[in-house]
């Protein structure tokens, strides 16, 4: 059975893992995509973060943080993939 930090850690990890997996196969797919536009997807996401209003509740906002980080690192590899 997970404990109370298990959880966390496991939820951050699966949502991580599919979103670094979902902006890769949409990269593959899209030839028009372009680091902009993953760019703007991730100000939208920075502006969802901030407006917790709402009080999205502490899944949800393992999911929004675990999502922003895939974001961050799609988009360094892919501008440290341009450099070279």
């Amino acid at each position: 059975m997970y404990g109370a930090a298990d959880w966390r850690d496991a939820k951050y990890e699966e949502v991580l893992e599919q979103e670094q997996l979902g902006l890769e196969r949409r990269r593959a797919a899209d030839a028009a995509l372009t680091v902009e536009d993953i760019e703007a997807q991730l100000k939208h996401l920075y502006i969802m973060e901030g407006a917790d209003w709402s009080g999205r509740g502490e899944l949800q906002d393992i999911v929004l943080a675990a999502t922003i980080a895939a974001y961050e690192h799609f988009i360094a590899e892919w501008k440290a993939e341009e450099k070279s």
